[in-house]
Order: structure tokens, then sequence, then C-alpha cells
């Protein structure tokens, strides 16, 4: 059983590692495939034929698996997904909390170019996402939320 422990905490500073190598290469990577062939390889779930713009930023906990990007996604340059957040050693500390989540952007979303998505939020299936949006709550599927906060601004007409 020890050595199990050990080889999982192995295993977490891995990816740790990975994180902190390949995610600087992958914001300043000039083809999205590289780029999502980076991502990828820092442990983010990736789909197929998805765009990734240049300068993506994910903030995140270090060893955690919590983006999930689906099929024919779309993400402008300069968006950002924010996964963990905490005052780090402010003396606010003890009087709020640290947060910690996922992001699910899942098929066919389009995210505009600088985006801000917050944690513990899903962009629902052929959703789009407004340029400059800070989206802090679910976006239901084919839905256009704009805004800061972001908020509906209509329904898609999409036959299913």
């Amino acid at each position: 059983m020890k050595y199990i422990g050990k080889l999982s905490i192995q295993v977490e500073n891995r990816m740790g590692l990975e994180k902190k190598i390949f995610k600087p290469l992958a914001r300043i990577t000039p083809l999205s495939k590289l780029r999502i062939m980076l991502f990828k390889l820092c442990g983010y779930s990736i789909g197929k034929d998805v765009f990734i713009g240049e300068d993506l930023i994910i903030s995140d906990n270090l060893h955690d698996r919590n983006v999930f990007i689906g099929d024919r996604v779309s993400i402008g340059p300069r968006v950002t997904l924010v996964t963990s957040s905490a005052p780090n050693l402010s003396r606010i500390r003890p009087y709020v909390k640290a947060v910690d989540g996922k992001i699910r952007i899942e098929d066919d979303a389009w995210i505009g170019a600088g985006a801000i998505i917050l944690p513990n939020v899903t962009i629902g299936k052929g959703a789009v996402v407004g340029a400059g949006a800070v989206v802090i709550k679910d976006v239901p599927p084919y839905t256009v939320v704009a805004g800061v906060p972001a908020r509906e601004i209509r329904k898609l007409n999409v036959e299913k």
C-alpha cells in the first residue's frame, strides 16, 4: 500500500511539472493544433476539431484535471479559464474561502475573444459567449450571453 501511495505522489508531481512546462509553451505557440497537443499533455480533456486561439490562460491548481472541452469548440484569443482562485497569504484569508472547481465547455460552443469563465461553470452545447464577457454561472445550450457579468442576450433557433 505504501508503494501505491508513493506512486500516486510521483504521478501528481509529474503532472504539476508537465503543467509548469507545457502551459506557458501552449500560450505562445503559433498553431492551434500544437496548442491543443500541449494543453492535452497538461492533462486537460479536449475533444475533436477544436480551435484554441492564441494566449489561452488556464488558471488552476497544478494537480487537478479540471478543464473539459468538447468537440468542435472554438475559443477566441486571450480567453481566461479560472478553475482555482484564493487570497493566498493575504490577511483576508480567514474571511473568504478559496474557490476550486471545474469548467466544462460542451460540443459546438463558441467562446469570444477575451472572455473570462470562472470556476464551476458549464457552457452548454452550441452556446455562444460574447467577447469580453465574464461568465459566473452556467450557460444553457444554444444560448448567447454577453456582458459583465454575462447575461442571456438570446436563444439560438437551432434545429435538433
